[in-house]
């Protein structure tokens, strides 16, 4: 293969592809960079392997750690599974390339996605989609592209193509939207409560940019692009093809419009045998057997047929609602007595049970990316087991899919979760689907939001999904093409339809989109339709949640932990901390609570017993108090001296009652006045810089009556003109910190701690 180095300027950058230097015994092989962040993206196509009735496409990507210059952590020091991040772009790469692939091509291809390099400014995950479909266009594998994979994000109100991690993260809209020539082909993406028209804009924004990397791309394929493979698809011999809708047409209208999802299959696989039992009658069971995967692949493709031309024709779908009618909804909420939040949110068939859990810091989940670790305190995690379609399956954790539609659900509510300042919690969400025909993964987002309210969360509004379909018989941007778009779909729906468009959002805008395209063409009118369709359809459900739980609880479960947030300044972390962490676990062993400080001086004090959060509070309020002078404390004498007492104000805190200042007349021996162990109230009158405090008891205690009262009172303003009096012993100013070890400054890392020993964030 040639070498061939390409590049188009991209946000004045280039963007380079490069071909025919690494990996060339793969099919199809592109170096694509920009900036410092580099993927190689390879493509193999293999031979169809016997018995298969599915297309085996698989895509990898793959984030080396060296890419950053780290050595991956744990035991066996190398890459492992795959993080969900990584999944994520798997599924994102999949996504928009499996529909160009030719119907019935099965042959075994493989897309590996590798980053080699990382500069922590240019997210890797749409170089490896664009850099995807590079090598596939250039491989002799037969497919339909290119396309491109563009993120935008909106920054300031400016719309910006290909943006930097920096630019994403200040951004209200960012989407990964994979562009053709002609057509959007897929949407991923969240929002801080954008309008419709700002998404349709980012969208259409997004296809103009991916415009000059196509013709790059094309420019590539001319350049070394392989011939590709012939491929023609097995097909039915007309005679027997034409035999097959006299069959069987009528029997699946019939099926198709049985309300009930299980109901409805079997009626399907009745028309199925009963077409099975007429063809091998007809055809005899020799010639039956020759066709028999392509017969029984011709009824999946009458269904599509029928199915469609009945909704296109009616415009009435086959549970008997027209396009725009939400399937019922039922809502509880307080399901489950022991959790702290949860919600049992049903739409039609489709049933989901949605917890919310509440924790600490020490919860957080730790994120060891390219980019750098961070923690993670939202999380949202979306099961799929198989009793809930009917079936019997292995389970094995969760795959792809629940991956992909926990993140949507996800992605859809945090930007609704309140700032940890606010609500120092760490929350994790479960949505289990116990019910699914269509949409579950939007049952998680509409369960996931009571959840969070039942828990006591304060969100900063509600939020609801629904999923829109479409189906056409054309190319829609033409007078004579026939089409609907569906709202709330039917997995009938999802599966025989033109379009899958999930859309969620608050009643004041869209918070996530996820879009899969099956065909071209689709322009703005009907996009605007689709999204104010969709906008309808969520204010509907909105209308519905909000009627059993309008608002989140006043108060949190009795069994979630209560969070109390103090501050105390930075250096006096170091005193709640202790050395070796002595201090703070201290304060765990005797209260049972947990404890987190930040390196700011917040201290988050954890616990379903109130009582210990109060005790743990004053703990730390005597550890960190401060003596102002004036203000009077109750102490205990912790030391007699011929010249004083060492009075402890606060925990670890003393000073010094001077004799002088014991009482209006003189005092011989101190062992009159007060022994060890007394409580005694006195007031702070000074304070030095060397932190020695001086404190008065005197001041407190009333004045004799007559000229013994008048003598004290000149006695004491004296003894203030003349400051304090000589110490006669060691160590006579008093002070803090006793015993507590060297004044260091704070930190996440720094020892035992009750709440976790994370590491600095």
């Amino acid at each position: 293969m040639s070498f061939v180095r390409e590049s188009v300027m991209v946000n004045g950058r280039p963007m380079t592809f490069e071909t025919g230097r690494l990996a060339k015994q793969a099919h199809g092989s592109i170096l694509i960079s920009y900036g410092d962040s580099v993927v190689l993206v390879t493509v193999v196509g293999g031979d169809e392997r016997p018995g298969l009735d599915f297309f085996p496409l698989t895509c990898e990507y793959v984030e080396k750690t060296f890419a950053a210059g780290k050595i991956p952590g744990g035991f066996f020091k190398r890459e492992g599974r795959l993080r969900d991040e990584e999944i994520l772009t798997c599924r994102i790469m999949d996504r928009p390339c499996r529909p160009l692939f030719p119907d019935g091509y099965k042959g075994d291809t493989q897309i590996i996605a590798t980053v080699l390099s990382t500069d922590k400014v240019n997210p890797t995950d749409v170089l490896a989609l664009t850099g995807a479909s590079a090598a596939l266009h250039i491989s002799d594998i037969p497919w339909a592209g290119p396309l491109v994979g563009v993120r935008v994000c909106r920054v300031n109100g400016e719309f910006v193509a290909f943006p930097t991690l920096e630019q994403q993260t200040a951004s209200d809209v960012d989407m990964i939207v994979a562009c053709t020539k002609e057509a959007i082909v897929m949407v991923e993406g969240g929002a801080a409560e954008a309008q419709e028209s700002d998404v349709i804009d980012a969208l259409m924004f997004a296809h103009k940019s991916a415009q000059p990397i196509l013709e790059l791309i094309e420019k590539l394929r001319a350049a070394v692009g392989k011939p590709k493979r012939a491929f023609e698809p097995k097909t039915l011999p007309a005679d027997v093809a034409a035999k097959i809708p006299g069959v069987v047409d009528a029997k699946i209208l019939e099926a198709s419009l049985i309300k009930e999802k299980k109901k409805r299959y079997d009626g399907y696989k009745a028309a199925k045998d009963a077409m099975v039992a007429a063809l091998t009658a007809d055809l005899g069971a020799e010639k039956f057997a020759e066709h028999e995967k392509l017969i029984k692949a011709e009824f999946e493709e009458r269904k599509y047929h029928v199915v469609r031309d009945y909704v296109l024709r009616e415009k009435k779908r086959i549970d008997g609602r027209d396009g725009r009618t939400i399937r019922n909804i039922s809502i509880e909420a307080s399901v489950l007595p022991r959790v702290h939040g949860s919600a049992l949110f049903q739409r039609g068939e489709t049933q989901a049970i949605v917890t919310t859990t509440l924790g600490t810091s020490a919860d957080e989940q730790k994120i060891d990316a390219l980019t750098g670790e961070r923690w993670k305190r939202f999380l949202l995690h979306y099961n799929f087991p198989p009793f809930s379609t009917g079936e019997t399956k292995p389970m094995r954790g969760p795959g792809r899919r629940e991956i992909g539609h926990g993140a949507l659900a996800e992605r859809a509510l945090v930007r609704m979760i309140p700032e940890q300042e606010k609500f120092p919690y760490t929350i994790r969400i479960v949505s289990e689907t116990l019910e699914s025909n269509g949409s579950s993964s939007m049952a998680a987002v509409c369960g996931g939001s009571l959840s969070l309210m039942d828990a006591g969360v304060p969100i900063k509004a509600p939020v609801a999904g629904i999923a829109m379909g479409l189906i056409t018989d054309g190319p829609v941007d033409q007078a004579s093409t026939r089409f609907i778009i569906l709202s709330d779909i039917l997995g009938d729906e999802d599966h025989l339809g033109d379009m899958d468009f999930k859309v969620c959002g608050t009643d004041k805008g869209i918070t996530a989109i996820q879009m899969d395209i099956k065909i071209a063409g689709l322009n703005r009118q009907v996009l605007s339709q689709a999204l104010d369709q969709a906008r309808e359809g969520r204010m509907h459900i909105l209308g519905k949640m909000n009627e059993i739980l309008g608002q989140h609880r006043a108060d949190l479960s009795q069994y979630a932990p209560r969070i109390t947030t103090l501050k105390v300044k930075p250096d006096q972390i170091r005193i709640i901390i202790g050395p070796g962490g002595k201090t703070i676990k201290g304060i765990v062993d005797q209260t049972g609570v947990a404890i987190d400080v930040e390196d700011d001086g917040t201290v988050n004090i954890a616990s379903s017993d109130s009582d210990a959060v109060k005790k743990a509070i004053d703990i730390i309020k005597g550890l960190t108090a401060e003596p102002e002078v004036g203000a009077t404390y109750k102490g205990s004498v912790q030391r007699i001296t011929d010249f004083g007492a060492f009075i402890e104000i606060f925990p670890g805190t003393d000073g010094l009652l001077h004799v002088s200042e014991m009482a209006h007349t003189r005092v011989e021996r101190v062992t009159d006045v007060m022994k060890e162990g007394d409580e005694v109230e006195v007031k702070v009158i000074e304070v030095g810089r060397d932190g020695k405090i001086r404190l008065s008891r005197r001041e407190l205690l009333p004045l004799p009556e007559g000229e013994e009262g008048e003598r004290a009172k000149a006695r004491m303003m004296a003894s203030r003109e003349a400051g304090p009096p000589p110490s006669r012993g060691p160590g006579g100013g008093g002070g803090r910190d006793r015993d507590r070890g060297p004044r260091g400054g704070g930190g996440r890392d720094r020892g035992p701690r009750g709440g976790g020993d994370r590491g600095p964030r």
